[in-house]
Order: structure tokens, then sequence, then C-alpha cells
């Protein structure tokens, strides 16, 4: 060693033993870290020495400082694996088929046999359906009579008031009469959907993108233009131009924030030049914001429609990822075409369950939502990077993987010669279920990626099985 270097200074030095305890798991994402003053006392320092550490991970994005709260982790001091490449994904419509795959691998998925790898959907441990259920015990009780009808079909106007409160926080003025409650997200897709396109009609949408939106696209005969999408700043503006230039297009899907499977969060600025984008072109936006407000940074991101509320779009969302998915409450929200889409929802449904609304809209109005969500934010959070740890020194080296900040997914890409659909073989006959990549894209790429879920309590047998699929996948190359 160079006698002469100069020595680091103690701030970095300190800063370094935080590292490491993040490394270690003793901090992970979302915890809060010890005090200053704390910090100050264990190493023996000043509070001045101490405070320099500390804004040196905030510069790094480690630490993040919330006002009056302290310094908590915000993510890791760097990127262990390489990331995804950006997809690059036929120049092309093409038909939708992948249906049967999907329910196959769904009848794994929902076996609590297999370990919980596949479905992305939250364990009831982790939900709020109890409270929710206390709610709509008291509702029946008080109000069961009442509500034992058909109800409006545009829902339940106190759930609506509070939908288009919380629409309010984030910049999208929706009045309560914008707001259509759902049966789940699925069926605001499906109504958005009805009411601008047609049967041969090509959607533009995110690659890779969830399965479950292009069994939609399946199911209503529509055809699908599959944009590039990088994993961190999402899809290619000047493709989508592009493209939107070269053949019609009756609409464009989008997830709002932390897409499915890549967990990708577009940044404002980029969201307003996709929604100029696709204004020029007359075409209309449709967003999906289910996985919005499982975001793991202090800010929630903001939908399309709070950032360009004169643009075309249909904003669609559901309670199904954070509260119940067993209620089937979702909403959407459109500033055009009320008369059409009120007239499919009464088509398709006629109209939602009117006690389980009431039920919801009572849960928010108590307050109860916020403090899950800050509960369930730090618990994804915590899987998410136990899971990335999990498969760092598990899977092979060549594996890159995503860095999500926000939902419960994980994707991992493999190199190029790698199936998915082997490994997913091998998997299931030792019980352990995942999502091939495949199932992603309706244009029969991904075989070599595969999607892992962390919506449930980390426990040994997670552990385990994630350790299991790294080994098999290391047999496989090898």
């Amino acid at each position: 060693m160079d006698q002469h270097a100069p020595a680091q200074p103690l701030y970095e030095t300190l800063a370094s033993r935080v590292v490491a305890l993040i490394e270690s798991g003793v901090l992970r994402v979302g915890m809060r870290a010890p005090s200053v003053r704390a910090f100050a006392a264990q190493q023996g320092v000043s509070l001045t020495t101490a405070l320099q550490a500390y804004r040196l991970l905030e510069d790094r994005g480690v630490l993040e400082a919330r006002p009056k709260s302290g310094f908590y982790v915000l993510g890791r001091p760097h990127q262990q694996r390489a990331l995804p490449a950006a997809s690059r994904p036929p120049q092309r419509a093409t038909p939708v088929s992948i249906s049967n795959p999907v329910f196959s691998v769904l009848a794994y998925a929902g076996d609590p046999s297999y370990a919980p790898l596949g479905c992305a959907l939250p364990s009831a441990s982790l939900l709020a359906a109890e409270r929710l259920d206390r709610h709509l015990a008291r509702c029946a009780r008080v109000h069961g009579r009442h509500y034992n009808i058909y109800a409006d079909p545009h829902g339940d106007a106190e759930l609506r008031d509070q939908i288009s409160e919380r629409a309010l926080r984030l910049g999208h003025a929706v009045p309560p009469e914008g707001v259509l409650i759902t049966n789940g997200c699925t069926e605001a897709l499906n109504i958005a959907l009805s009411v601008t396109t047609t049967p041969g009609d090509t959607v533009a949408i995110e690659s890779p993108t969830y399965f479950g939106l292009l069994q939609v696209l399946e199911a209503r005969g529509l055809r699908a233009l599959e944009l590039p999408t990088d994993p961190v700043s999402g899809i290619d503006v000047a493709a989508l131009d592009k493209a939107l230039g070269a053949r019609r297009i009756a609409a464009c899907l989008l997830a709002s924030s932390f897409n499915n499977p890549l967990g990708t969060r577009t940044a404002d600025g980029r969201k307003a030049d996709i929604t100029k984008v696709l204004t020029r072109h007359g075409v209309p936006l449709i967003e999906d914001d289910i996985y919005g407000d499982i975001s793991f940074g202090n800010d929630r991101p903001r939908p399309f429609a709070a950032i360009s509320p004169k643009a075309d779009i249909i904003l669609c969302s559901s309670f199904s990822k954070t509260i119940a998915p067993g209620y089937r409450i979702g909403w959407l929200a459109a500033n055009r075409r009320h008369d059409h889409i009120l007239a499919a929802k009464f088509a398709l449904s006629l109209s939602g369950a009117a006690l389980p609304q009431k039920a919801m809209a009572d849960f928010l109005k108590s307050g109860g939502y916020d403090a899950h969500l800050r509960r369930i934010r730090k618990l994804f959070a915590d899987n998410i990077d136990r899971m990335r740890r999990t498969v760092d020194r598990s899977f092979p080296n060549e594996t890159r993987m995503t860095d999500p900040k926000g939902g419960f997914v994980l994707w991992l890409e493999l190199p190029d010669r790698f199936d998915a659909n082997a490994l997913y073989t091998r998997a299931l006959s030792e019980r352990i279920c995942f999502v091939p990549g495949g199932l992603f894209t309706a244009s029969g790429g991904y075989r070599n990626c595969l999607r892992l879920s962390c919506s449930h309590d980390w426990d040994a047998r997670i552990e385990r099985s994630v350790e299991r699929l790294g080994e098999l996948a290391g047999e496989m190359l090898a």
C-alpha cells in the first residue's frame, strides 16, 4: 500500500459500515436507519461526522431523509447483477393466443402445495382483508336489507367519493361522477377496450407485459403491437411515434407504474412525452394503475391522467393487490365517452355487489388504508430485497435481474440458449412454481426469462425454493 496515499475520510469509513449492514441484511430496504445521534454514539464520532456519512449515502441513493422521521434505507448501494436488456420485439401486429398455457400455469400457481413463486397475488396474511371483513359484517348487520339490491351501475356513491378524493392527492382531478366501480381491474380494462376498439384492431403494449392483459386482448379478438421497453425507463417513445405513423392503432395500453413483470417506473417527463405523441396521432391511452400504491419510495407515482389531464386517457385500477382480491372491487376513471362506458358496464355485469362496495367505502373513510399501505410497502420492499439477494448468490453468473422500486415481482433474464420452459417442468417436479417468460408476450420471445413473485411472507421454504431454481438453472446451462 502507498504510505503516502491520503487516508480515507472518517465519514466515508462510517458510510461503508452502513453499507455493510445493508449488504448483510441487518438493514433492509424500507427500514429506518439508526438516528444520527444514535449512530454517532455507537461509532464514537461527532454528530457532524455521522451526518456527513448519512448525507453521502443519501447522495448515492442508499438512504432517504424523511422530514421529522429520520433516514430510511432506499436501496442497495450498488447493482449486484446487470439489468435485463431493453426488449426488441418484432415490429408487427400479432394475434394473441396464450390462454391455454396461462390456465395451466395458474392451476399450479394457486396450489398451496407448490412454493408460491408463480401467482402475483399477495397472501391473505399480508393484506387488510380481516379489517375489511369487519366493516362488511357491520354493514350487513346495519344496512343489509338496504343494500340487498341491484346497485347503481356507477357504483356506490361514497366509494366513488373516496376514490375521487385520493386521486386529487396525486393531481388527478376526477369528479366522483367520473368514476365507475367495476368488478376488478380486468372488467375495467375490458370496458375501456370495448369503447375504444373493435375486433381485429391493433393495440400497442409494453413488451414484456402482464399475461392477463394479453388474455383480455385475446378474448376481444384484438392484435398486439409490442413496443421496445427498457426495464428502467419504459417504452421507447420514438418507436411509439414511428409505429403510430406507420399503421392504424386503435389504442395504447400501458402500466401507469411498476410494469408487471419488469417493475418499470416511467418518469413523469416521459409520461408527458408519451401522451403528447398519442394525442398528436389521435390514439387513446388505457392505463393500468393497479400497482401504483405499492411504491417503495417516499412518493407514489403519478398516473398519466394526472400528468396530462386533457389527454384522452382511461385509467383502470383496483384494490385487489393491496386490500382484498376476493372483493373484486376495481374502478375506471375517464374524462370522455361517459355514456358509452356506462352502457358497456351495464351490458357486461349490470352493476357490482352493493354491500362490499359500502364496506370498502367505510374502510377507506376510517383512515385504515393509508396505515395499511405503509406497512405492506415495507413488507414488499423487504421481500424484493431478500429475493434479489437469494438470486444473486444462487443463480448462474450470467443471470440478469430487475431492480424494482415498487410492486412485488422480479424478472430474470438468462443467456439466450437457456430454456425457461424446461426449467419450469423440472421445477414443478420439485413442487416449485414460477411463470416462464414466454407468457408475457404474444410474439414468441422471452423463452430465456422468468418471473418470480415476492408476494408472500418470506420464509425458509421460499428461500430454499429460489436457491433450488438457481441450482437447476446452473445445471441446465452447464
